[in-house]
């Protein structure tokens, strides 16, 4: 299984920076690099965090897909 996310295309959508991002969910900004290039797995509550920023579902930023 894969690790998909799609935190990177809704923070450059949003114009926002990954310091921001990481700033308005109480992570540092290497959290969110990692986040994006899925290098690492959120708990649940940074997963909730982001997807509350973007008015998404968790569902809908992240996802593990069959390789």
């Amino acid at each position: 299984m894969a690790f998909v996310t799609k935190v990177k295309e809704y923070r450059e959508k949003a114009g926002m920076k990954q310091s921001e991002l990481a700033e308005k969910v109480n992570a540092r900004r290497e959290t969110i690099v990692h986040l994006e290039n899925g290098r690492y797995n959120p708990s649940l509550k940074l997963a909730m965090d982001i997807a509350k920023v973007f008015g998404v579902s968790v569902e809908e930023l992240f996802a593990f897909t069959e390789e």
